[in-house]
């Protein structure tokens, strides 16, 4: 199973660290793994996305036109990602900021409201695992088991203690994720 997922959105928004924990997840399953982030120089304000692949086989390259699954999480990522989903493939978007929803037929169409779940839980750090959960309900790629094992991984060992309430996060997204 090979799986091509562009992440994008605004820096500040967990794209790279949701990408980097896709990426150890991929590896507690034993997959062939590859991370690429790309962002400005504001970094945190400023557009960032993430590639991860994950494959049962080698992977070729990390460089990539079009994508199984978008994870998109502002208007102009949707503007640049949509078109580059593959026929058949996934887009998932959260509501919040997206001011022209995706038009394309040829693809499933997910929303999420991970912004205003993450204000509920009032935690707008969990915001990303939101997301992260969304995308293991409509396409499950690891399993959340292996998505705990890649929390661990990437978190420093003074954050472990909010790894509960990320895995609660997850869970959440797996609810509340809608087809259109």
């Amino acid at each position: 199973m090979k799986e091509e997922i562009i992440i994008a959105g605004f820096g500040g928004q967990g794209v790279l660290s949701m990408g980097k924990i896709l990426a150890y997840s991929g590896l507690m399953e034993g997959k062939e793994v590859s991370w690429m982030p790309s962002y400005g120089p504001e970094q945190r304000g400023g557009t960032a996305n993430v590639t991860v692949i994950l494959n049962d086989g080698p992977i070729s390259s990390p460089i990539l036109n079009q994508y199984d699954t978008a994870i998109i999480l502002n208007q102009p990522s949707l503007d640049k990602f949509e078109s580059a989903v593959k026929p058949g493939g996934t887009l998932i978007f959260d509501g919040y900021g997206i001011n022209h929803p995706p038009k394309r037929k040829d693809i499933n169409v997910y929303q999420i409201n991970a912004m205003d779940a993450a204000t509920e839980m009032k935690n707008d750090k969990t915001f990303n695992m939101i997301i992260l959960g969304g995308l293991l309900k409509v396409r499950p790629i690891v399993t959340l088991e292996n998505v705990v094992k890649g929390l661990k991984k990437s978190l420093p060992e003074r954050h472990h203690h909010l790894i509960p309430m990320n895995e609660q996060a997850i869970r959440k997204g797996m609810d509340i994720i809608k087809k259109l």
